[in-house]
């Protein structure tokens, strides 16, 4: 703001509140910040917005996955009746528009049309895999594809950090970028992007809002986007500014049935892709380090190599045995490289069938019809919505517990986006989560940590 002669103040967690407080007694034109922050400074008693005449609420379908709906709304309520409000956002789920109805004046809506924003530019393809060789899968495309410049996104904040050090080990360096990072850190790690100091960047959905780099070659979902909208938002940040981009999604059986509602989604067929041999490699590799060669041949600016090759003829040596072990030598960083093994994918009704054993269902022999072996035969025990499983959580009406509270700690404690929660019924005593198949044992796994307030939270199967 300072070429307009505005003053603006970033506020956010994980810094100081004395720089903050200092500067808003001084006085500033424009507050941007995250939802708890100023929520915070207003109870402090040191930001006012009674007399803001402007309200912009972005990213709004994330901070309504992230469960900070109502800190929203405190905020609005904080503002005068008369303001002028602006709402961004990618997707525009019910609870958006309801935001919208509740604190805006007759809003108006300008949307995209979705045949501005399915990318034509760029190049879409997909691999079969089972969840278990997700990571061989990548390690084996980064061998063949020329990425100079790659975002792959991972489901969860622990994941991307997971991803980022098992390919920096692997001999492919990267860096992760979520939501546990200051500001700070991320803005350096942006920067090293951009100046291509680092090729690859792994990310959350949350932590990728906002990136505007033009020159990203691949985009890679490393773990499939439980909403359409989500996948092309991922994509389009390839085949930006006039240039082509190549998209590539890593594909497990069970989550076919969501991968055709996003190519429904885009109106066109996505195709199937070969994950690379190990033969395909080996030659790869070979070719990439006989055209290194040929580049110094060319160059002809080897003098010292050469006095040393002319030296080691002269002791007796074989002028092919010395290339052959100078080429060994050259190559030696490949064995931070190794090929891993890539399991055939299983049939996902035999997959389906041996998930159906584990939760307790059985064929009912005459109708064929599955019936529960659960807790009561009420249907409790599974969602109605397909790919989706229920689970139990030990709280309810009665403890006060509003969906909010849900959303937030499921989305905390397992490290998974709110937004992929299914439905969520509050009974009097206990509630009942869907959520997605390969997601449940990401919930289960964090039994124990679950708190609202200071109340524990058990989870279990429903």
């Amino acid at each position: 703001g300072s070429a307009m002669h505005v003053q603006v103040l970033p506020v956010y967690g994980g810094t100081p509140y004395g720089r903050q407080i200092s500067r808003l007694k001084r006085g500033v034109d424009i507050v941007v910040g995250t939802p708890g922050r100023i929520l915070d400074l207003i109870q402090k008693g040191v930001l006012d917005l009674s007399q803001a005449s402007t309200v912009v609420l972005d990213e709004a379908d994330e901070m309504l996955s992230m469960g900070f709906i109502e800190d929203i709304e405190a905020i609005l309520n904080e503002t005068p009746s008369d303001r002028q409000t602006t709402l961004f956002s990618a997707t525009m789920p019910p609870a958006i528009r309801r935001l919208a109805n509740s604190y805006m004046r007759d809003p108006q809506s300008f949307t995209i049309s979705r045949k501005d924003i399915t990318v034509a530019a760029i190049e879409q393809r997909y691999y079969l895999v089972n969840e278990r060789d997700k990571l061989a899968a990548l390690t084996r495309i980064f061998e063949i594809e020329p990425i100079t410049s790659g975002l792959i996104f991972a489901r969860t904040r622990r994941g991307t950090g997971e991803l980022a050090n098992e390919l920096t080990v692997r001999g492919f360096p990267a860096e992760a970028l979520n939501g546990d990072m200051s500001q700070d850190a991320r803005e350096r790690v942006l920067q090293r992007f951009r100046d291509n100091r680092i090729k690859v960047l792994v990310a959350t959905d949350v932590a990728a809002r906002g990136l505007d780099i033009d020159d990203i070659s691949h985009v890679i979902n490393y773990d499939l986007p439980q909403d359409p909208e989500v996948y092309v938002h991922r994509i389009g940040r390839t085949g930006r500014a006039g240039k082509t981009g190549v998209a590539l999604t890593l594909l497990t059986p069970k989550e076919q049935w969501r991968f055709r509602r996003i190519e429904h989604f885009v109106k066109q067929p996505i195709a199937q892709a070969a994950l690379p041999t190990v033969e395909e490699i080996l030659a790869h590799r070979n070719a990439q380090l006989q055209e290194q060669v040929m580049v110094w041949l060319r160059r002809g600016r080897a003098k010292q190599e050469r006095e040393m090759v002319e030296t080691l003829m002269a002791e007796g040596h074989d002028p092919v045995e010395i290339a052959a072990v100078a080429l060994k030598i050259a190559r030696a960083e490949e064995k931070q490289r190794p090929i891993a093994p890539i399991s055939d994918v299983w049939d996902k009704r035999r997959q389906r069938s041996k998930y159906d054993e584990r939760r307790g269902y059985k064929k009912n022999g005459r109708n064929g019809r599955a019936r529960s072996n659960g807790r009561n035969g009420n249907g409790r025990n599974g969602s109605h919505e397909q790919g989706m499983v229920r689970i139990f959580m030990s709280t309810g009406k009665a403890q006060g517990v509003r969906v909010n509270d849900i959303v937030r700690t499921i989305a905390h404690h397992a490290d998974i986006p709110g937004h992929s929660l299914g439905k969520i019924s509050i009974q009097s005593r206990h509630t009942l989560v869907d959520v997605p198949e390969d997601l449940v044992g990401q919930v289960l796994a964090s039994n124990g940590s679950y708190r609202i307030g200071k109340r524990a939270v058990s989870v279990e199967l429903a």
